[in-house]
């Protein structure tokens, strides 16, 4: 049974529910870019992803599957989504493409992991202290290119009618048919979403 997706709260009110655990599987906003962006007015494709968006790639880069993650880095279901993730990647090719949607430490932290050596890394320390109500990475200095690139990502993901993170869009591994889901899930879950192996320890 699919749990309903909650709207964004004020930022108080967010971190009480959040230690409450009664937010689900997805967090959900608007962009809070300068210039309105009309939602749903890009039909959704891998191609159109593969174009415009800009992230990091995690997993097979040989893959032939490729699955794009939009993701915030202030989204503690997208640090869910991280973690199931990782036992497929083996399977596919993740690319996360940060967006700016819940505060301004999600474009911030977005920017930094763009602009980051080793961005697998970076994720891996920037969710590791999410899980620990660190807060996340420390923004870098220099990274004003890297949040233009994480505002145009955000206007691609409302373009394309989505409302909430994370959303993952690829195409199903057996059928070719192209596959959307806005919210986390386990690893099970989103291997037959995606039409890959489960893990055996899953």
């Amino acid at each position: 049974m699919t749990r309903p997706t909650f709207k964004l709260f004020p930022a108080t009110l967010l971190a009480l529910l959040l230690a409450a655990g009664l937010l689900v599987s997805g967090c959900k906003d608007t962009p809070g870019t300068d210039a309105p962006v009309k939602a749903g007015s890009t039909p959704v494709s891998t191609a159109v992803i593969a174009a415009e968006a800009k992230g990091f790639t995690v997993g097979s880069t040989m893959s032939a599957r490729t699955v794009y993650v939009f993701f915030d880095a202030q989204c503690p279901h997208c640090t869910a989504l991280w973690l199931a993730a990782k036992p497929l990647r083996s399977q596919a090719k993740f690319v996360w493409i940060p967006v700016g949607l819940l505060n301004a430490s999600s474009t911030s932290q977005g920017a930094t992991l763009l602009a980051a050596k080793d961005p697998v890394a970076a994720m891996d320390e920037h969710e590791a202290s999410m899980q620990a109500k660190g807060g996340g990475i420390s923004a870098g200095s220099d990274i004003a290119a890297q949040k233009e690139t994480v505002a145009k990502n955000t206007a691609l993901l409302t373009r394309l009618g989505f409302a909430s993170i994370p959303t993952i869009v690829g195409t199903h591994a057996q059928s070719g048919v192209l596959v959307t889901k806005e919210g986390s899930m386990p690893t099970a879950a989103l291997a037959n979403l995606l039409g890959l192996q489960v893990p055996a320890a899953q």
